[in-house]
C-alpha cells in the first residue's frame, strides 16, 4: 500500500524490520538500508536502471534477503514544494512496485539530499571517480535517514506501536 503520509507509513510497518530507501535517478537507483531496529541508515549500493521488470526484480531480491518491511522513495519536489515530472514519474514507480507485492510504500522530500551527501563525500576526501559510484545511494542513504529521524519522533510522541 502506498502512502503519502509518514505517520499512516509508519503505523503500517511490520515491527522489527528493516527499511530500504531508494533514489531514483533517469540511470540509476541509489540504494540504502536500515537496521531492523530503525536506528541507522547504510548505503548499499546502486543499481543501473535497465527496464522497470530487472528494476524491481533486483530490489525484490534484496527486500527478501534483508527482511524488509516498508519502502521509502524520495521525492524529487520542486524548489517551492511544487510537484514537477520528476515527482509523477516516482508515484508511477510506487504505483507499478505496489503491484508486485505486499509492502508499505511511503515518500521522503529530497530536496538537497543529493547536495548533502556530495557535500559529506567532499569532506570525506572522495575522489571524482568514487563519488560518481557512490553518490546515488549515498544519497539514498540521506533520505532513509531523515525518515528514521522523523520516525523516532513520531514513535516518541506515541503515534506508532
Amino acid at each position: 500500500m502506498i502512502y503519502d503520509d509518514i505517520t499512516e507509513f509508519a503505523a503500517a510497518l511490520p515491527p522489527m524490520q528493516a527499511l530500504i530507501g531508494l533514489d531514483l535517478g533517469e540511470k540509476t537507483i541509489g540504494v540504502a538500508v536500515t537496521d531492523s531496529f530503525l536506528s541507522v541508515a547504510t548505503p548499499l549500493e546502486t543499481v543501473r536502471r535497465k527496464k522497470f521488470s530487472l528494476d524491481a526484480a533486483r530490489l525484490t531480491e534484496i527486500i527478501a534477503v534483508r527482511r524488509i518491511g516498508g519502502l521509502i522513495l524520495g521525492l524529487p519536489r520542486n524548489m517551492d514544494g511544487s510537484e514537477g515530472p520528476r515527482c509523477q514519474s516516482t508515484r508511477a514507480f510506487a504505483r507499478n512496485f505496489d503491484k508486485l507485492g505486499d509492502i508499505a510504500i511511503g515518500f521522503w522530500d529530497e530536496r538537497l539530499s543529493t547536495v548533502a551527501a556530495e557535500r559529506a563525500l567532499l569532506e570525506a576526501d572522495t575522489s571524482r571517480k568514487r563519488r560518481a559510484e557512490v553518490i546515488d545511494h549515498v544519497a539514498a542513504g540521506y533520505i532513509l535517514q531523515g525518515v528514521l529521524d522523523r520516525l523516532r519522533v513520531i514513535r516518541a510522541q506515541g503515534d506508532m506501536r
